[in-house]
């Protein structure tokens, strides 16, 4: 009897993908966009709520950086290690050209690392981008391992004209007139173990390909140095990168394989587990009754525990255990998400397939980190009805890089990019207490502190002593040190590692009361909106570089 599958989890899906191309959709679009009835829609989105993917902004749903954990699942069992990024960044710089891994997809080229450099004319894929291969240089790597059914496949599919709707991630306007036969560049990688993309992507583009292989010699990779025709032409690219490339593929070919993802960039287990479980799909079905589809729910819970298929995958036993799940739900599960391209298996184990990485997490991926905490910051400012801020360390000041204002009669007028000394704001001594104790000395001798209000500390064993006891606490506090009748409280934002990178705080008049009320009435919503925003830095950061202001 055929294996009957999940339809909330259909559903669900469907609905996601509906949302990865149209972020910021409102729920009568996700019906019309989806085929889906709006009562339908409405239970789908409200348990993606729950469950932490999708947020809910008036009438807009937009993704959220929890979504890519799912990404993420993916990334981990394909043996993605923090080996592996590490060194692909450190070719890129070695190189001074951006640097990419990517998989086969289908008929697609899928990214999963990706090393950019900074520059005005850098290249913009994420991972998680779809190609087509008759467009980039991986493609002839990965189609000559094509049988007759998915070449004839792939005929299909570019004889029925262009391809930017299944490749949203190509530049918009026609391709090339002039593209070079796939089966030719096929015979030429074949022939000469490498692969070239000479502008097929956009004109300027340019870019070299190796196979990274596994133990069987299959191309399980394609490692590819990118770069642009005003510093090369597409054969003296070439001719710079290919002796590193190739010497690097056998590095990555011996690396692919750890176990646990590890390193730099990445979190340790305990991170996902603290920070990144999705609620308990009986516990939620019993707080929201028939609005939570507790088989969505479990489906991709099972989608996550993918993530943990090393090498050839998992059995169903180890699926069901991780999950808590009946083997016969977890099955359903795995039946409905392999008709839907997210899993494959082999007659007994089970692994996810890269087409999961097409949930959200390219588009995802872009976010830089103001980007992640900004929605967490209007949740705090609508809980304690005063701005909220975020703040980085920039020399001895604060900058400003994201913020969420209230509006009252008075209120603390600060915008994005301002800067104040840090010695004198609980954000500062947040941020110079999580510092080497050598750093925070240089800092505070460069700038010497100097009065800003009666209030100010200047001297420098009272300051070493406040930031000891802030890096003690986890909290800072400033009150009327910046200017008169200013108090704020303030807490650190972490990243994977446990550094410092941020501090998040709320800024108030000082008012009559002392400042132990304003500081206790304050400091848990602090913490908990730090929390949420470290979730969403730490696994947007997972295989992903999140750009720091």
């Amino acid at each position: 009897m055929p294996e009957e599958s999940v339809r909330p989890l259909e559903r669900g899906l469907a609905v996601l993908r509906a949302l990865t191309a149209r972020d910021g959709a409102r729920a009568g679009d996700l019906a019309r966009a989806t085929g889906l009835a709006r009562a339908t829609v409405d239970r789908v989105v409200a348990t993606l709520v729950r469950i932490g993917y999708v947020r809910a902004h008036g009438q807009e749903l937009r993704l959220t950086p929890r979504l890519m954990e799912l990404g993420n699942a993916y990334l981990a069992a394909s043996g993605l290690t923090g080996e592996v990024a590490a060194r692909t960044a450190r070719l890129a710089d070695e190189l001074d050209e951006s640097v990419s891994l990517a998989v086969p997809d289908g008929d697609g080229v899928r990214f999963v690392t990706q090393a950019a450099r900074r520059r005005a004319m850098s290249v913009a894929f994420r991972i998680g981008d779809l190609l087509p291969p008759e467009r980039c240089a991986p493609g002839a790597l990965f189609a000559d391992a094509w049988d007759a059914a998915e070449w004839a496949a792939w005929r299909a599919r570019t004889a029925a004209g262009p391809a930017e709707g299944a490749f949203p991630a190509l530049p918009p306007g026609p391709a090339p007139s002039d593209l070079p036969d796939l089966a030719d560049r096929v015979a030429h990688s074949r022939s000469t173990g490498w692969a070239l993309d000479d502008q097929l992507i956009e004109p300027g583009l340019i870019a070299v390909a190796v196979p990274v292989r596994d133990t069987e010699g299959r191309v399980r990779y394609a490692l590819s140095a990118v770069s642009h025709t005003s510093r090369h032409t597409a054969d003296d690219l070439a001719s710079a990168v290919l002796p590193r490339l190739r010497a690097e593929a056998k590095h990555l070919a011996d690396l692919a394989g750890d176990a646990r993802p590890a390193g730099p960039g990445l979190p340790p287990p305990a991170d996902e587990s603290a920070h990144s479980q999705a609620p308990d799909p009986a516990a939620a079905k019993a707080e929201l009754g028939p609005g939570f589809l507790q088989s969505l729910a479990r489906g991709l819970a099972v989608l996550r525990a993918l993530g943990e298929a090393r090498g050839d995958g998992l059995p169903l036993t180890a699926l069901a255990a991780a999950t808590g799940l009946p083997r016969a739900t977890a099955r359903r599960c795995l039946h409905t998400l392999e008709q839907e391209g997210y899993a494959a298996h082999d007659g007994r184990l089970h692994r996810p397939l890269p087409r999961i990485l097409e949930l959200g997490h390219a588009a995802l991926s872009r976010l830089g980190f103001a980007e992640l905490a900004e929605p967490h910051l209007r949740d705090l400012a609508d809980r304690v009805h005063q701005s909220a801020s975020v703040t980085v360390l920039d020399g001895t000041d604060i900058l400003y890089v994201a913020r969420a204002a209230t509006v009252r009669v008075m209120s603390v007028r600060i915008t994005v990019g301002t800067r104040f000394p840090a010695y004198a704001t609980a954000m500062g001594r947040v941020l110079l207490a999580g510092l080497p104790a050598r750093e925070r000395t240089r800092l505070l001798t460069a700038a010497p502190p100097r009065a800003l209000t009666p209030h100010t500390v200047t001297d420098p064993g009272a300051l070493g002593r406040i930031l000891d006891r802030v890096a003690a606490d986890g909290y800072a506090t400033a009150d009327q040190e910046l200017e008169e009748g200013l108090r704020s409280v303030a807490v650190p934002v972490r990243d994977a590692e446990g550094r410092v990178v941020a501090a998040l705080n709320v800024a108030q008049h000082a008012g009559p009361g002392p400042l132990r009320e304003t500081r206790d009435a304050l400091l848990p919503a602090l913490r908990e909106t730090a929390a949420a925003i470290e979730t969403d830095l730490h696994t947007a950061g997972r295989f992903n570089a999140v750009r720091l202001p």
